[in-house]
């Protein structure tokens, strides 16, 4: 057991795959201080979701969601059949509800181990301006991977509703989301937690390039420099791991699917902890 609560995360639960469910049975604080932050893809269906988040909520202290593209994919065995903004305002209520913190809530303040600093969960979107070198548009973008034969399932289960576009549901975010950071106090630092990363940089390790066009947007490419950020937490890539972008730290702490996360392992800790513990002279 830890001897201070922590601030924890993780994110692409996927629930759905049966080898992950018993791995989130056995996901439990080291503290009963412990917050979690949840970064996304939970499950497909909303039943899944609240399973999950019912669970987590009843043994840590607090529970902060951020939906991913998976939660707003409108599917055939989801009896809840709700496209877009209904779906995700759905998912919100839920998440109030039982008691878990998302985008639409007051962002609370973490004031243990690495602290103060408010957690301000995000849902930003993509726009497909994660576009592989010598493509200028979106439509050249999408004929690119429909042409490589690596096309998002979002394409055709993820609905912007009453939106025209993906792209313009997630610049309607990006405005929303800037103004409220902006307003946050600027002398406590911030944690942004977002299910797709912040900056272009992680994805460029992927197996497929074409396929970051539906990992992020390039709007939110200065945001850890332009306001006072501590930390990021994303998930989506399925690459867990740290790294360092003009001295701020991002952290991927997506599980993944099955297939993936036997090849390496499980590492002993799934939980990763946001902020550094505090080092007592």
């Amino acid at each position: 057991m830890s001897t201070a609560p922590q601030l924890l995360a993780i994110s692409d639960l996927h629930v759905g795959h049966e080898d992950n469910r018993p791995i989130v049975e056995g996901l439990r604080p080291e503290h009963p201080g412990d917050w979690l932050i949840v970064g996304g893809d939970v499950a497909e269906t909303a039943a899944d979701i609240e399973w999950a988040l019912s669970l987590l909520k009843s043994r840590f202290e607090t529970v902060v969601w951020v939906p991913g593209n998976h939660e707003l994919w409108t599917t055939s065995k989801d009896p809840v059949q709700l496209r877009g903004v209904e779906r995700y305002q759905h998912l919100v209520a839920m998440c109030r509800r039982i008691g878990v913190l998302t985008p639409e809530d007051e962002f609370p303040v973490w004031t243990g181990d690495g602290g103060p600093v408010r957690i301000a969960p995000l849902f930003a979107l993509y726009d497909y301006t994660f576009r592989i070198d010598g493509v200028n548009s979106k439509e050249e973008s999408l004929k690119a991977a429909h042409d490589a034969g690596i096309v998002c399932t979002d394409e055709y289960m993820l609905h912007p509703d009453p939106y025209p576009s993906i792209d313009a549901w997630c610049d309607a975010r990006i405005k929303e989301s800037e103004k409220r950071l902006a307003d946050c106090d600027p002398d406590v630092p911030l944690v942004l937690v977002n299910h797709w990363p912040l900056v272009r940089q992680p994805t460029r390790i992927l197996r497929y390039p074409v396929f970051a066009q539906w990992c992020g947007t390039v709007q939110t490419a200065d945001w850890h420099t332009r306001f006072n950020v501590a930390a990021c937490v994303y998930g989506h890539l399925h690459i867990p791991r740290a790294t360092v972008y003009d001295g701020v730290p991002f952290t991927e702490v997506s599980l993944g699917y099955p297939r993936e996360w036997r090849p390496r392992g499980l590492p002993e800790k799934l939980l990763r902890p946001v902020l550094p513990a505090r080092v007592t002279p």
